[in-house]
């Protein structure tokens, strides 16, 4: 039985609507009578192939969607809930909302009107320009930007090249205002306000909060100078980090340059540039790491040294060994060589959301601070390993207590995977053979059972001189009672 749906008067604008609305209306009655009829039958075709081409068709047009998706060209992610329950919040916009994931969250609304602002801006670069020749440009490359996200759905394309504009050009110039590269151009956000500045900026390195690369490559050319610095290294230059960055030299810019095409967005232009130079250790199958590593202090008490280096280019501030990056952790002969490296109260994000972006990434490899936060994790239990690396200048604590420090890397690592391909395979191998040898550890009880706290310590020594006083006397008395 059909049913049929009678106009009697309406507005001529929303006639398209109505039908549009009863053809899907009559389709998916199909679908579903397809379905049913299938199910009766039992998949056996009593009148021909009919009924089996109309499943068919209903899978192959699922197939086609999940193929159009394309999940490998997904760049940009949500938080998988693993990597997210430990801390949901290191995820979340504070102040601005870019791209799809968090639009039209009320407490992100008021930032909106700055968005118009530097829209505004942007277009006064640029005479030729205006709000319909731009989406008409970023129209051409919505279906590719579509792709870069994880499962959003009902995708209003209008709507989303409107997004892509206005958070487009806010990076953007942002990303200008804090390079400072016109001078006597107006700030949108007064600089003595840093608070404002560094909050967005933290929201701009967040995993759900980024824009696909291209689009803000594109709106950056529509507008650049000749003499301007490409985006990608204007990127780099105001992203805190809590280690010291690289020098950025000549070799570095044209780095940027040529790898901008491979760029996926902001977080990964930061994670790109943290991680280059870095050696790709070629990983022995045959030695896997499934074992704890001891702890700092367990490792000190063990007879194992701890030394800090700091980045080639400030190596002349100290005697110290010379190092590439972050990662450059290395044990040899009883010494832990571990880079200097700031704790800041925004650290915790950060290295967060680099860590979300290689998990769930299929073509990342090494992945260095996945593997970095892992190791920090074995060798950080307690405030008192926190206390140890402090002391010996590798961690700089920034964030209040040591107490704090040692909570944020054993919850960091919680949902991370580890693979066979874990960077400090080696390293950990060496420090367990370390401990675990007979002088070793015998040494490292005495020390933990006997020599724990000064006052331990030094009720230990008054028994042991006492003991040897004792065997003194007695031997003097059996010797006097000899004679």
């Amino acid at each position: 039985m059909t049913r049929s749906i009678e106009i009697t008067s309406i507005d001529d604008n929303l006639t398209p609507l109505l039908r549009q609305t009863e053809k899907d209306e009559i389709e998916e009655r199909r679908k579903v009578d397809c379905i049913i009829e299938f199910k009766e039958t039992n998949g056996q075709d009593t009148s021909g192939s009919q009924t089996k081409k109309c499943v068919n068709q209903i899978f192959d047009k699922i197939f086609k969607d999940l193929n159009n998706s394309s999940i490998k060209s997904c760049t940009i992610f949500k938080v998988n809930v693993g990597l997210r329950e430990s801390n949901s919040a290191a995820y979340t916009p504070k102040m601005v909302s870019i791209g799809p994931y968090h639009k039209n969250e009320p407490q992100l609304v008021s930032m909106e009107k700055y968005k118009l602002l530097y829209l505004q801006r942007f277009l006064q670069r640029n005479k030729s320009l205006d709000v319909e020749s731009c989406i008409s440009e970023l129209e051409k490359l919505k279906e590719d930007a579509i792709k870069c996200y994880d499962d959003i759905e009902d995708v209003d394309t209008d709507e989303f090249c409107k997004m892509l504009l206005l958070d487009g050009c806010f990076v953007v110039e942002f990303i200008r205002d804090r390079c400072q590269l016109w001078e006597g151009e107006e700030e949108i956000f007064n600089s003595n306000i840093g608070c404002i500045q560094n909050q967005i900026l933290r929201d701009l390195m967040l995993l759900e909060n980024q824009l696909p690369f291209f689009i803000l490559n594109k709106l950056h050319h529509m507008t650049r100078e000749d003499d301007e610095l490409s985006l990608a290294v204007q990127a780099i230059l105001p992203s805190t980090f809590f280690v010291e960055l690289q020098e950025m030299t000549f070799e570095l810019f044209i780095e940027a340059e040529y790898n901008v095409g491979n760029i996926k967005h902001l977080l990964h232009a930061v994670h790109m540039f943290a991680c280059h130079g870095n050696p790709v250790k070629e990983s022995n199958k045959n030695i896997k790491w499934h074992k704890s590593m001891p702890n700092a202090t367990e490792l000190s008490e063990a007879g194992v040294s701890f030394a800090k280096v700091r980045n080639h280019f400030n190596s002349n501030k100290d005697n110290n060994t010379d190092m590439k990056s972050l990662f450059d952790i290395k044990f040899e002969n009883g010494l832990m060589t571990i880079p200097c490296f700031q704790v800041e109260d925004e650290t915790e994000t950060l290295l967060r959301n680099l860590i979300a972006f290689e998990q769930q990434s299929y073509d990342m490899q090494p992945k260095y601070f996945s593997d970095f936060a892992v190791f920090m994790d074995y060798l950080i239990d307690s405030d008192k390993d926190v206390n140890l690396l402090r002391r010996k200048g590798i961690i700089e604590n920034c964030m209040g207590e040591d107490k704090d420090v040692s909570t944020l890397f054993n919850k960091i690592a919680n949902g991370v995977t580890i693979y066979p391909t874990f960077y400090y395979n080696e390293e950990c191998i060496k420090a367990y053979q370390h401990c675990d040898k007979t002088l070793n550890r015998v040494m490292a009880n005495l020390m933990r059972n006997y020599f724990s706290s000064p006052w331990v310590g030094a009720s230990t020594v008054a028994a042991i001189i006492l003991l040897i006083l004792t065997t003194i006397q007695t031997i003097l008395a059996f010797t006097g009672s000899v004679k």
